[in-house]
C-alpha cells in the first residue's frame, strides 16, 4: 500500500479519527500537571507572583485550577446536552486556549496584578479542561460497544501521561537549559500547551456528532446522514432503528439533577458511585504524586536534581505501564483493577513510609541513605503503575456506564465536578502535608487507599461487558434488595464480568466498529 493510500485510509476511518482526537483531547488533563510541576520551584516565577516556595499560595494557585474544573464542567455538560457534544468541546477547547495565554502573559513586562491574571488563567483554563473531561468521555463511549468502551478509554488515558510526560520532559529541559532563575524556563511550558486546543480546533470538524444525540432530539435526517457517513447507506437503516428503538425505551424517563442528587431521585444511587469513584481515586494521592513529584521524591532522601531526573522516569514508566490498563480493564474488569490497585498501592505506601523515615533518620541511625533511596524510587515507581493500571481510567469510565443517555452527560459532569473539588484538596493540603507531616504523608496516603478499596469492593458493581441498559438494571434491582451492597443484589451478579456474551441491542450496539 503507497504511503498517500495509508494516510488517506487512516483520515478517512471515522474510528481512528474519534480514537485520535479523545486521546489528544484527554492529553491538555496530564499536560497541566506536567507543566506546574518545576514551574512551582522556578525562583522568576516565584518571584514575579511575589511569594515564597513555602507559601501556601503555591498550593492555592495550582488548585483553583480544579475549581475552575468542577464549574466547567456544569457549563460544560449542558451545553453538550442542548447543542452538542461537538459544539460543546469546540468551546471547551476555545476557553482553554485563552485561559492559557493568561497564563502566559502574567507578570509579562510588568509586576502589579501579575498573580491576579496568573489566578484568572489557571481558573479560565480550568473551565475549559474540566469541560473537555466531562464530554469527551460520553462523546467516545457512545461511539464504543460495551465489550470496548474500557479499552477505548484506557488509550485515551494513555494519552494524559503522555501529556504528562510531555510538559515535564519541556519543563526539566528549559529549566536546564535556561536556569530557575529564568522566566523564560516557566513561560515556554506554558505556551506550549496551545499546540493541543489549536491542533483539536483544526481538526473537530471532520468529527460525526454522536448519532443518538441526534435521536434523542429528534433530529432524524441528521442522524441518519452521521449514521451514514460511519457506516454507509447499507447498514444506515439498520442502526437508525436500534437507536430509534434505544430511545423510544428511555424517552419516558426524563432526568434532571434534582434527580441525582438528592436521595429520593431515581439516579441518586448511580451518582454515589461516580461521587466516590471520584473521591477515592483523588485519596489514592496521585494527584500529588502528578503535581509535586520531584517534592515526593525528595521525602525519600534524594537532592533537588536526582529527584527531578527521577519523576521524569517515574512519568515515562507510568506510560508504558498503562499499556496493561486498556489489556485488562476489558478481560477482567473494572472493579477488580481498582480494589488490587488499592491493596498494592496501601502496601507500597506503607513500605515507603518506613523508607522514608529510615532515609530522614540515616545520620541519627547510623545508616547509608542512598540505599534507602533507591529502592524507595522503586516503589514509588511500582506505585504509580499501579495506579496508571487500577484507578486512572477506570472511574471515567463507570459513570459513562451506568446513566441513561438522557442523564448520561450530566453523570460525567458530576463526576468532574468532584474530580475537580477532591483534587483541589488534595493540591492546597499537598505542600502544608510536606511542611508538617515529611514522609508520613506516605503512611497517610497508606490508610486513604486501604479505604478506597474497601469501598470499591463492597459497593461499586462491575460494570465492564454489560449493555447500558443491563448496569441500570443493577440499580433497579438494588431498590428491589433494599441494599447498596454489591454482594447482596442478584446474588453478586455484579461482583466480577459476566460468564456469558451479551447479544448487543439497543444502547448496546457500537456505533464505530471494525476499523481499516
Amino acid at each position: 500500500m503507497a504511503i498517500s493510500d495509508y494516510l488517506t485510509d487512516t483520515l478517512m476511518d471515522k474510528k481512528k479519527e474519534v480514537v485520535l482526537f479523545s486521546a489528544t483531547a484527554i492529553a491538555l488533563y496530564g499536560y497541566d500537571q506536567g507543566m506546574m510541576s518545576l514551574i512551582n520551584t522556578n525562583y522568576d516565577y516565584l518571584d514575579t507572583m511575589g511569594i515564597s516556595e513555602e507559601s501556601p499560595l503555591v498550593g492555592i494557585i495550582v488548585s483553583v485550577y480544579y475549581l475552575g474544573c468542577a464549574v466547567g464542567a456544569i457549563f460544560a455538560s449542558l451545553l453538550a446536552d442542548k447543542g452538542g457534544r461537538k459544539p460543546s468541546i469546540f468551546a471547551c477547547l476555545s476557553v482553554t486556549a485563552l485561559g492559557n495565554l493568561f497564563m502566559f502573559v502574567a507578570g509579562l513586562g510588568y509586576d502589579k496584578g501579575a498573580m491576579t491574571m496568573m489566578f484568572l488563567g489557571r481558573i479560565i483554563m480550568g473551565l475549559g479542561v474540566g469541560g473537555i473531561d466531562a464530554v469527551i468521555p460520553v462523546y467516545s463511549s457512545e461511539l464504543n460497544s460495551e465489550g470496548g468502551r474500557g479499552e477505548a478509554l484506557a488509550k485515551e488515558f494513555q494519552s494524559n501521561i503522555f501529556g504528562l510526560n510531555m510538559a515535564f520532559a519541556i519543563n526539566l529541559a528549559v529549566t536546564n537549559g535556561l536556569g530557575k532563575e529564568n522566566q523564560w524556563a516557566w513561560r515556554i511550558p506554558i505556551i506550549a500547551m496551545q499546540i493541543y486546543p489549536v491542533l483539536l480546533l483544526s481538526f473537530i470538524y471532520r468529527l460525526p456528532e454522536t448519532p443518538r444525540w441526534f435521536i434523542f432530539h429528534d433530529r432524524e435526517a441528521d442522524a441518519k446522514a452521521a449514521l451514514t457517513d460511519i457506516y454507509g447507506e447499507d447498514e444506515m437503516h439498520g442502526k437508525y432503528d436500534e437507536l430509534v428503538k434505544a430511545h423510544e425505551e428511555e424517552s419516558s424517563h426524563s432526568v434532571g439533577y434534582s434527580d441525582m442528587i438528592f436521595p429520593s431521585g431515581s439516579q441518586f444511587h448511580p451518582t454515589m458511585v461516580t461521587v466516590m469513584g471520584q473521591v477515592n481515586q483523588a485519596l489514592t494521592g496521585y494527584g500529588a504524586v502528578s503535581v509535586y513529584g520531584p517534592q515526593i521524591f525528595e521525602l525519600l532522601g534524594l537532592g533537588v536534581s536526582q529527584a527531578e531526573y527521577l519523576t521524569q522516569g517515574n512519568y515515562i514508566s507510568y506510560f508504558f505501564l498503562m499499556t496493561f490498563a486498556w489489556l485488562l480493564i476489558d478481560r477482567v474488569g473494572r472493579r477488580l483493577l481498582m480494589v488490587g490497585g488499592a491493596l498494592g498501592l496501601t502496601a507500597c505506601f506503607a513500605l515507603l513510609t518506613l523508607l522514608g523515615g529510615l532515609a530522614q533518620n540515616s545520620d541519627k541511625l547510623g545508616i547509608p541513605d542512598r540505599p534507602l533511596a533507591i529502592v524507595g524510587s522503586i516503589f514509588l515507581f511500582i506505585a504509580t503503575g499501579i495506579f496508571g493500571i487500577g484507578w486512572l481510567s477506570e472511574v471515567w469510565l463507570i459513570p459513562t456506564e451506568i446513566f441513561p443517555s438522557t442523564s448520561r452527560a450530566q453523570g460525567s459532569a458530576i463526576s468532574v465536578i468532584i474530580w475537580g473539588l477532591a483534587n483541589f484538596a488534595v493540591t492546597l493540603l499537598t505542600p502544608i502535608g510536606f511542611n508538617n507531616l515529611s514522609y508520613w504523608l506516605f503512611l497517610v496516603f497508606a490508610f486513604t487507599n486501604l479505604f478506597a478499596g474497601w469501598w470499591t469492593w463492597a459497593y461499586s458493581p462491575e460494570t465492564g461487558g454489560r449493555s447500558f441498559e443491563e448496569n441500570q438494571q443493577f440499580f433497579e434491582d438494588a431498590k428491589e434488595h433494599n441494599t447498596w451492597l454489591v454482594t447482596r443484589v442478584n446474588k453478586g451478579e455484579f461482583k466480577g464480568m459476566p460468564k456469558s456474551e451479551k447479544d448487543q441491542d439497543g444502547e448496546s450496539a457500537p456505533l464505530l466498529t471494525g476499523g481499516s
